[in-house]
């Protein structure tokens, strides 16, 4: 999320003199002269389309206001492919900018002195080749690197568990993590080398309990290997934890979330202080950034998106004790698609409201000794040492990742909460209750509503890095990028810090897809757990429930069609690494009788195809939520059309906007299901007819 230049300046509060015109009573604290505290960062996730256009982004951003720069990567970028790889077709600059090459990283911060900036990076299986070709635009920018201030992300075990952009398996990926906390301390002292992301755990279903015990149990493996691997003397652990940052979520339930921040502070210091030794408690003090909740913004109503953002600010705000070092506030309306630069904007002035025109920042905690907030921490931090110890037990967050824990945990805490919500045990205003409406003015016109990327960009971006390529090394030489990449290569096959190896890599031309190429040759790559076998039932079939009314036509169906079980194909084509609805979708499908072929993320339409037929599949079901559903669905549909298959219905479901789910339906796509379709089993049921009406058989009266 973009930002500007730190805010520095506290200033005193000003007052109408005592018997001024238009003053009123005199308040006491307004004649104390309170000094201000410093205002967060205040950032916005920003990037798409080109280097070019980000650039454009940024420094308006900056004009407005923003204190430091967030960096949002597309999905090539993220899992380590160039733009012209077949995975990259229709993810190029939608949810982020492509960042192939140091010529692209020269053009996305060209006009932004580094050194006086704040950037933080969302970034993980590439965190170090994005450092490295960030250094080195700096370093050509004259900056002191050695006074760079940011973050990487660089959390990869959120990646396996919730993200999906992990690329190499866990040892050499937390190897990569070690490598660079252990260059950044000696290098860059005043980066963040890693953010123990626990933001996209809370979105994959996670409790409090659970993003606290997960992300802790995730910095204890990464301080673990840093101190394990010999790069770091013991006397300079105290640095490493000082640079050690998390991003968190906060969600709408106000109180739980401030209690759950002040619970984060006091376990990590506990950690740092009985775990490694460190003993100054300036390093030992827990900082973090944080987004607010996009889980909960909703696409009906989108306009109460605009209060549920405010009041999760809040709880990171409000309290002093345990108030957010940096804090970006997502769109109205994410839930819709890509926001404009007017939606971020308003984003941003929420924070500056509160900020500049509030009196917050002027008071110490304001919920000190209170007795419902202590005992919900003391809750909070009880619980989430005990799962910390089971962790531990496992042999820590990378032994529970493997083993699949973490993942199946995750899909059950998520599975009940959709129960809860379709339910109505819990409410979400304009969803499930109180759905009636005015017409609302800043839909009316759905496809302007939000930031749209023009598919020309990607044919550009993927000319553009042929050139790149055809004009990088000179003439008649052996290449400098091969043999940087042959010498990353051999580094990467023994225990050398790889950081050396990547600068060289950045600074002779090599691509994101090669540099990770390179890798994924040495260490291999990772298909994490799905978590869905062995997610435990969140909705029981009762006896007249609505699930019981969909699995009856499941089981009927599958009689009139002569076959043991329905079969669905749950499908993610693409770079679109959240499973969620994805995995709740095929949870709930296999509740409800059907057999479910679920084979994770990241896969091509081919591929796709290829399962459906050999799995003689009775639907295949597209989850997207990157944007490339224009691209990657017409084509699932085209194979299948090659293959002879008339029967065989394609559903889709992500944030697709109205104008595109029209184009899908004219296109053969059976039905489009997008957020505002909160209701699973309604969800499944609608699959169950789809197949039926596909399969020329008569619609069934069994109420769903």
């Amino acid at each position: 999320m973009p930002k500007a230049t730190r805010s520095s300046a506290a200033r005193n509060e000003r007052s109408a003199a005592p018997g001024s015109a238009g003053a009123g009573p005199e308040r006491p604290e307004a004649s104390e002269h309170r000094k201000r505290d410093r205002p967060w960062l205040m950032r916005t996730y920003a990037g798409h389309s080109t280097a070019e256009a980000s650039n454009e982004l940024y420094r308006r951003n900056l004009a407005k206001g923003q204190t430091g720069l967030s960096v949002a990567f597309d999905l090539p970028t993220q899992t380590g492919y160039d733009p012209d790889h077949i995975l990259a077709r229709g993810e190029v600059g939608r949810v982020g900018v492509p960042v192939s090459h140091l010529g692209d990283m020269r053009r996305l911060f060209e006009g932004i002195p580094l050194e006086q900036m704040n950037t933080s990076m969302t970034i993980n299986a590439t965190a170090m080749w994005l450092l490295a070709l960030y250094q080195v635009v700096a370093e050509e920018q004259g900056a002191d690197i050695s006074r760079l201030q940011g973050t990487t992300q660089n959390d990869i075990v959120k990646e396996y568990l919730s993200r999906g952009t992990h690329v190499f398996p866990p040892v050499p990926s937390l190897r990569l993590t070690t490598d660079m906390i252990a260059y950044t301390v000696s290098h860059i002292p005043k980066w963040n080398p890693i953010n123990i992301c626990s933001y996209h755990l809370q979105e994959a279903g996670a409790t409090p309990v659970q993003e606290i015990a997960y992300a802790m149990s995730t910095a204890v493996a990464v301080l673990d290997a840093v101190r394990d691997s010999g790069q770091v003397p013991q006397e300079r652990m105290g640095d490493v934890v000082a640079r050690i940052s998390f991003f968190v979520n906060a969600g709408v339930r106000f109180v739980e979330e401030m209690c759950k921040m002040r619970a984060f502070t006091r376990i990590w210091d506990k950690v740092t202080r009985e775990r490694y030794g460190i003993e100054n408690p300036k390093q030992r003090r827990f900082r973090y950034g944080v987004q607010v909740n996009s889980l909960g913004l909703t696409e009906a109503q989108p306009e109460n998106n605009v209060q549920r953002i405010v009041l999760e600010m809040l709880a990171v705000t409000l309290s002093k004790d345990a108030r957010a070092r940096a804090v970006q506030l997502p769109a109205w309306n994410e839930a819709l698609g890509l926001p404009r630069p007017w939606d971020q904007q308003w984003s941003l002035r929420i924070q500056q409201v509160l900020a500049h025109e509030s009196d917050l920042l002027e008071y110490e905690d304001i919920f000190a000794g209170s007795h419902v907030v202590e005992k919900k921490v003391e809750e909070l931090i009880d619980e989430s040492l005990t799962e910390m110890r089971r962790i531990e037990e496992m042999g820590g967050a990378m032994a529970a990742v493997e083993s699949g824990y973490l993942k199946s945990q995750l899909v059950a805490s998520h599975a009940e909460r959709r129960g809860r919500i379709e339910s109505g045990d819990e409410k979400i205003v304009g969803v499930n209750c109180y759905e009636s409406t005015e017409p609302n003015p800043l839909t009316a016109d759905l496809d302007t509503v939000i930031q749209t990327v023009d598919p020309a960009t990607e044919k550009q971006v993927v000319e553009a890095i042929g050139r790149w390529r055809a004009t990088r090394d000179e003439p008649y030489v052996h290449p400098r990028s091969a043999q940087a990449l042959q010498l990353l290569k051999e580094a990467a096959a023994t225990e050398a810090n790889l950081m050396e190896a990547t600068l060289e890599c950045a600074r002779a031309g090599v691509t994101t897809g090669e540099w990770a190429g390179a890798l994924r040759e040495v260490f291999g790559e990772f298909r994490a757990p799905t978590g869905v076998s062995s997610a435990p039932v969140a909705v029981p079939v009762e006896e007249g429930s609505a699930l019981d009314g969909v699995r009856r036509k499941v089981d009927a169906t599958a009689a009139d069609l002569g076959v043991g079980k329905l079969r669905l194909l749950v499908g993610k084509p693409g770079l679109d690494g959240h499973s969620n609805g994805a995995e709740q979708i095929a949870v709930r499908a296999r509740d409800a009788g059907f057999e479910v072929i679920y084979q994770g993320i990241r896969l091509t339409p081919e591929q796709i195809v290829s399962a459906a037929v050999a799995e003689d599949v009775h639907c295949v079901g597209l989850s997207i939520l990157s944007g490339s559903h224009a691209e990657l669905v017409p084509d699932v549909l085209a194979r299948l059309r090659r293959t002879g298959v008339t029967d065989m219905p394609v559903i889709v479901g992500g944030i697709i906007p109205s104008a595109d789910a029209e184009a899908l339906r004219a296109a053969g796509v059976a039905a489009v299901f997008t957020p505002k379709d909160f209701g699973i089993t309604e969800i499944i049921g609608r699959i169950v007819d789809e197949i039926r009406t596909a399969n020329q058989l008569d619609p069934l009266e069994v109420p769903a």
